[in-house]
């Protein structure tokens, strides 16, 4: 992918100077024709989130969106209907991380877990992801996330297990690290207040400080991004130009460096305002419409291929 574009890349990345808007969406588009890694999935339409319980129909049209368009889907929830995701994806050729959502219920937790065994045992388990961002919130101690790891490797001796926080975290975890199989680590640049033209520099930095961390196992990025529209966090802008760079940017990297990205998000998702402000609706590659926001139609996108 990235040789078709060597032209425009400079060692901070794409030299963005003389290319307009359009040209960017047209780059954006074929980058994702040509399929990425992952992509973080969520089937939440408009007035669903988190408590809402996801049918299959409705999980079969929303991943149909998306699914020529990624190797990979993440998942964060192994209840509430989220549990069909992994076989609907397997059955539409994707691979999948799938995710143990924990928080500070303990019995959701338990349920958690012991769904995502089920699925993994029924092979529809690629990679798992046990945990989100758990330490970033101070839901549960690191004995208690430890603990549901281990749980899940004993229990799944032949899937690669792991736990999903901010690449820090790894850092100041050492037997959080110890205990997984593969590192999981999000990286958001415009969280920290990076000004979109260092962006790339920064999440590279993140990267390595997580390999770092890792002491030799496989670091995959599981989240990164960069929202469109909304309020400044610091020095990062959220605006079309610069989500569009930063998308551009993220997987000429990934490509030319062969680092396995899994983007946030595929849609705009409006219940995140309430935790994230207006900047949290806002992250999807594709709208809560499923319309693809950096060219004017879908049409377009699949031409492009």
């Amino acid at each position: 992918m990235s040789s078709k574009y060597n032209k425009h890349m400079s060692l901070a990345g794409i030299n963005f100077s003389n290319l307009s808007d359009e040209e960017l969406g047209g780059i954006a588009a074929k980058i994702v024709a040509d399929k990425i890694h992952g992509i973080s999935f969520s089937p939440y339409i408009e007035g669903q989130g988190p408590g809402t319980q996801i049918g299959e129909a409705q999980i079969r049209e929303r991943l149909k969106i998306i699914q020529s368009n990624v190797n990979w889907v993440r998942s964060f929830s192994c209840t509430e209907g989220n549990q069909q995701i992994p076989a609907i994806a397997q059955q539409n050729g994707l691979k999948t991380m799938v995710g143990v959502w924990l928080g500070d219920d303990l019995e959701m937790n338990e349920k958690e877990l012991a769904n995502a065994i089920e699925i993994a045992k029924a092979g529809h388990v690629t990679i798992l992801a046990v945990g989100n961002e758990v330490l970033l919130r101070g839901d549960l101690t690191e004995d208690q996330l430890i603990d549901y790891i281990n749980r899940a490797k004993q229990a799944l001796p032949d899937i690669e297990v792991g736990y999903v926080d901010a690449y820090y975290e790894f850092e100041e975890h050492p037997r959080v690290t110890e205990a997984c199989d593969v590192i999981l680590a999000n990286c958001y640049p415009f969280w920290e207040g990076c000004p979109a033209e260092y962006s790339l520099l920064y999440m590279k930095d993140m990267y390595r400080r997580a390999v770092r961390a890792g002491g030799g196992k496989k670091v995959i990025i599981t989240e990164t991004g960069w929202p469109n529209v909304g309020t400044a966090e610091g020095g990062a802008v959220a605006s079309n130009e610069n989500a569009m760079k930063y998308f551009i940017d993220t997987y000429l990297w990934a490509e030319e460096e062969g680092i396995e990205i899994f983007y946030f998000s595929s849609f705009d998702e409006t219940w995140k305002v309430e935790a994230e402000g207006d900047v949290g609706a806002y992250w999807g590659l594709w709208d809560k419409e499923g319309k693809f926001k950096y060219i004017d139609n879908v049409e377009q996108l699949q031409e492009s291929a």
